[in-house]
This record gives C-alpha cells, sequence and structure tokens, in this order.
C-alpha cells in the first residue's frame, strides 16, 4: 500500500542491579540527556524518560523496521558503560 506509516509504541523499565540507588539526582539530567542521544542516534523517538535512584523508564516511539531487543540492548549497553566510567 502505498504512503502507509507504522509507529509502534513500548514503555521499558530498566532496574540497576540488586535495586541499589545508583543514580545521584545531580546526574540525573545528564544520564537522560545521553539516553536520549542514544535513541535519536537509532533513529528512533523518545517520548519520556524519568530516572530513579534504582529504576529508569523509557517511552519510546519506534519504527518496524527496527527490533525493540536490539534497541533495549544498544540503550543497556551504552548506558552500562556511561555509568562505569562516570563512576557513579
Amino acid at each position: 500500500m502505498p504512503n502507509t506509516y507504522s509507529q509502534l509504541y513500548a514503555q521499558i523499565v530498566f532496574e540497576v542491579k540488586g535495586r541499589q540507588n545508583l543514580i545521584p539526582k545531580a546526574r540525573k539530567e545528564q544520564l537522560q540527556k545521553y539516553i536520549t542521544g542514544i535513541i535519536s542516534e537509532r533513529g528512533q523517538k523518545l517520548m519520556a524518560v524519568n530516572c530513579m535512584p534504582d529504576h529508569t523508564h523509557l517511552f519510546v516511539g519506534f519504527s518496524p523496521t527496527m527490533a525493540l531487543s536490539d534497541l533495549v540492548h544498544d540503550v543497556k549497553r551504552a548506558t552500562s558503560i556511561w555509568i562505569k566510567e562516570s563512576k557513579l
């Protein structure tokens, strides 16, 4: 069908290992911006993000051409590396 468009939406929740309070309030905004950049680089839309001390909520609009599992893997991997490098 010409001019047919699809958009999928998913809520993703990541928790810190052991539900430890590792995300300080002072770094929350930096982490949210970092996650926004990761999702934007993949050509997807971040509708909402909220980081809590022990978990993060994402609401993502993504294209059916991208596997949700690949997007989740990319975000988890990149944020884990960022958190370790930032020594949170």
